[in-house]
This record gives C-alpha cells, structure tokens and sequence, in this order.
C-alpha cells in the first residue's frame, strides 16, 4: 500500500459508521466509538536479526511522518503526541479504547482532531515488543485523547 492509498484509508474512517462490538474489520479492528488500521506490517523478530527489525521501524516512521505531511497540509499541523505518558497514566487511571491500546504497542503518534467529522485520527509505528510484529497504524475515534 502506498501514501495515496492511506490517506483513503484513512478519510474513509473517518465517516465509516462504528460498530457495536469490538472485533476484526477488513482495515484491522474496530469498536465501539473507535476503527484502528493497520496500514501497514511486518513479522517481527521471531527468528530475524534485531537490525533488519530496527530498519524496519525506521522505514515505518519514516512513512508516518510522510502522512504526517500530508494530513498536516489538510488539517494543520499536529505534535508528536508522547505515548509514554499515556502509558504511565494507565497505571493510575483507565485510559479509553482505542487509545489504551495504542499506548501500549506506540511510543508516539500524530494527532488530529479533524473538523466536521467529531472524529481524531492518529497515525503512529507500533514497535515496542521487538517479538511482535511492527506495524503502521491509523487510528480514528470519536473519544478525544487522554
């Protein structure tokens, strides 16, 4: 899949009606309130190099931040959005889906809040388990971030 095909991806979530209860969806998995794309993955280490899984990363954020580009042109600019602290406060507190989960597979993600549609988008590189698969994900939901 290629930019072009993401960002339809992507605005296609952002109307595309929830669903009741939580399960797969033909872009990854949806909920209630929340659609998580996986744009994009890879295995995982599993039995790979730890280098071929860290040039993986670095190719999959290297394509967040191009859809960072164009979704900043469309929506304005966003900040790296810090997924740690989300993390962290999950300790504390209930975080909501699908922002939980993102937290727990993301290190950081852009974000907007996409006018008209009462709607967030992010897109982050989920990588922090080396023995999972790295993917590119997009997320749209109606629940605004923690």
């Amino acid at each position: 899949m290629d930019i072009a095909q993401h960002i339809a991806l992507i605005d296609e979530l952002c109307f595309r009606p929830f669903p009741a209860e939580h399960g797969p969806s033909d872009a990854g998995f949806s909920g209630p309130g929340h659609h998580v794309a996986v744009l994009r993955a890879d295995p995982g280490l599993r039995d790979g190099d730890p280098g071929d899984w860290a040039v993986t990363v670095d190719q999959y954020e290297k394509e967040r931040d191009a859809l960072h580009e164009v979704l900043s042109a469309r929506w304005g600019e966003a900040d790296l959005w810090n997924l740690q602290t989300v993390l962290l406060r999950g300790a504390e507190e209930e975080i909501p889906e699908p922002w939980a989960r993102l937290a727990a597979g993301a290190r950081a993600a852009w974000l907007w809040e996409v006018e008209g549609t009462g709607r967030w988008v992010a897109v982050a590189v989920a990588d922090r388990d080396p023995d999972d698969a790295v993917q590119l994900l997009a997320v749209v939901a109606e629940t605004a971030p923690p």
